[in-house]
């Protein structure tokens, strides 16, 4: 198994502790970052991380709380802070000897989902991210021209955090803002569909239960399709 290394970055006085998965042979390399959902760092992103890894990216797993006290709500109510934040991993990706600073892209999950669209909404200088099961609310619309990443958003049709009248507003949204954005609705996926174990770790006193669900088939078709759109963009010249 490819091995993790612990690294640590700063942001505003607050340390972070990512996970830093480096491919075979010296690079430069394509990087990609991993950003996880609500419930922080899992297996999921761990091995996520490993697998771009052993496909030839610099992959690191950025981590957004840090050390502080209930930084999820925290993070929710600061627009700014949260984009900043997320800006901090790929600050630190774009100033790897080993990383291609024209080929980065980013993934999330959940809560990571929405801070891979804020990268992207920011105007950094990413290839493509891609959201899966991600939050799709912002305080700060991406402006018209900014957008410079192709963006793949999947979601499901009956996930209570990204529910249709907000698919709506993101699509129009990505439709002002002109930018490159695609969108697949699984018409029968909940949140947390790529999340296995969901049931066991969400807390019923803080979630919706019954919007939840991990689904074999969409982990394998949202996964798939996934690496088809980074692919296609990592590749370009």
């Amino acid at each position: 198994m490819r091995e993790l290394t612990p690294i640590d970055y700063q942001h505003d006085g607050v340390t972070m502790h990512g996970l830093l998965a480096l491919p075979d042979g010296p690079g430069p390399h394509p990087a990609i970052m991993v950003m996880y959902s609500a419930l922080g760092m899992d297996d999921l992103v761990r091995n996520r991380t490993r697998e771009f890894a052993d496909m030839g990216y610099v992959a690191l797993a950025t981590d957004i709380y840090g050390d502080q006290d209930d930084p999820f709500f925290t993070l929710q109510g600061n627009p700014q802070l949260l984009r900043d934040r997320v800006l901090a991993g790929y600050h630190v990706l774009c100033h790897m000897s080993e990383v291609d600073k024209n080929r980065i892209a980013a993934i999330g999950y959940c809560f990571g989902g929405q801070c891979v669209l804020e990268l992207a909404r920011s105007g950094a200088d990413v290839r493509a991210v891609v959201s899966f099961h991600g939050l799709l609310k912002t305080g700060l619309p991406a402006r018209p021209g900014a957008v410079k990443a192709g963006i793949l958003v999947l979601t499901g049709a009956l996930d209570p955090y990204a529910p249709l009248s907000d698919v709506a507003i993101f699509q129009q949204e990505m439709i002002d803002a002109k930018a490159d954005w695609h969108l697949t609705v699984y018409g029968n996926g909940k949140h947390a569909f790529t999340e296995r174990d969901i049931m066991e770790r969400a807390d019923p006193s803080k979630v919706q239960m019954d919007g939840l669900a991990y689904d074999p088939l969409l982990d394998k078709l949202s996964w798939s399709q996934a690496l088809a759109f980074i692919d296609a963009l990592i590749s370009k010249p």
